[in-house]
């Protein structure tokens, strides 16, 4: 199989991901697994959280489309657990350690994005219950959090001068 449909089968399948991360967070993690998740918005004590068993969740997929694509030398297969394993690296990078600071990286960004990403992620948090949740997804957010994050941006640089 040519290098490119490889490549394409990857990029399509990570942002994939995204909406089944989001509607697996929207439907699943706030709702009859809430009791996994319900951690993850009121901190208990420790680093780990009952959450971070979606890690295994997530990750098993991804496994199961490497191991038996190799197995059955399927590049159609393996190309579709790198992609999921490929959200599951950015997932980690953007949510646990730029987002949660769980690993004290990447914790000052000038780059609008990446802090509408954590504004979205901030009103997600608001809520402590299972319901009237909002901004479920990871890297596709509701452009209100950019233009937000510009009008906050506006209102620094008016302060300075």
């Amino acid at each position: 199989m040519s290098w490119w449909i490889i490549a394409l089968i990857i990029f399509t399948t990570f942002w994939f991901m995204e909406f089944v991360a989001w509607a697996a967070h929207k439907y699943v993690m706030h709702g009859f697994l809430w009791h996994l998740h319900k951690d993850h918005h009121i901190k208990e004590p420790g680093f780990f959280e009952k959450n971070d068993a979606f890690f295994l969740i997530f990750a098993i997929p991804s496994w199961l489309f490497i191991m038996l694509g190799m197995m059955y030398s399927n590049s159609i297969s393996v190309s579709i657990g790198a992609g999921i394993a490929l959200y599951g690296f950015a997932y980690f990078l953007v949510h646990e350690i730029f987002i949660h600071q769980r690993i004290k990286w990447l914790r000052k960004t000038d780059i609008l994005y990446f802090k509408a990403v954590r504004r979205a992620h901030k009103m997600h948090h608001k809520h402590l219950t299972k319901e009237d949740g909002e901004s479920f997804g990871m890297l596709i957010i509701n452009p209100k959090y950019i233009k937000q994050e510009l009008k906050a941006l506006a209102k620094r640089k008016h302060q300075i001068t």
